[in-house]
């Protein structure tokens, strides 16, 4: 999370009420010094009545990956069997969580969300990343062969094997192309995706980060041809 503000506890709240029936939840909030305002001050409030938000406080990350793993090893500490991945501020739905939960009840490693498939929608996206998400699928398709709708989401949902064997891999982006990392690294494993209704504020998607990610899908290509991972 990062700046949600009041929007914070409303989220937090929204996916703990998809997750009632289950033997435990734990939702971890991680945040660091890219969130300015309020947000994490309003969660440690709410934590005091709900017992199962954890907040996490991570000033030493660098990137949003950092932030990411840092939530994945927490679950993974806390001895959690299935990790949701989701973001916040409401560009993921919570009210598709119960379609990634059916999902993993029948045997699956993992459950990645796409907005491109039948069943999925997708509003306030700008044309420019559209385009990337949806190229960017394509390209990694044809030259990592995985067989994805769309490789870019991060909307996700895993085993801890499973999680922990991504873990194994080794993420080496520090931008948003892990979540393609991820997906290449699940391609042999059994896997399913989900439709997901996104609604995204659409931040200006800068140059060097499309730079880096085809920097750094070459670099994927060739980890897969060696049988790396």
């Amino acid at each position: 999370m990062a700046n949600e503000g009041d929007g914070a506890v409303r989220f937090v709240k929204a996916v703990l009420e998809r997750c009632v029936g289950f033997r435990q939840t734990t939702f971890f909030a991680v945040l660091d010094n890219a969130s300015k305002d309020n947000s994490l001050e309003l969660l440690r409030a709410h934590a005091a009545s709900e017992p199962r938000l954890n907040v996490v406080w991570a000033p030493e990350n660098r990137s949003v990956v950092d932030a990411y793993v840092r939530g994945y090893r927490e679950a993974l500490a806390a001895g959690c069997d299935w990790i949701l991945e989701m973001d916040a501020g409401f560009s993921h739905q919570p009210e598709d969580l119960p379609r990634f939960f059916d999902a993993m009840t029948g045997g699956y490693d993992c459950i990645f969300g796409s907005r491109f498939m039948k069943g999925s929608s997708l509003t306030d996206e700008s044309l420019k990343r559209y385009i990337v998400s949806r190229g960017g699928t394509l390209l990694s398709n044809l030259l990592l062969g995985t067989r994805q709708t769309d490789m870019t989401s991060g909307f996700e949902f895993f085993s801890r094997a499973a999680l922990e064997y991504v873990l194994q891999c080794g993420i080496r982006s520090r931008a948003h192309f892990f979540q393609t990392e991820i997906k290449t690294f699940c391609r042999n494993l059994k896997w399913i995706e989900a439709p997901i209704h996104y609604s995204s504020p659409s931040p200006r998607l800068k140059g060097a980060v499309v730079s880096e990610a085809f920097r750094q899908l070459w670099q994927l290509r060739q980890r897969v041809r060696s049988g790396a991972v």
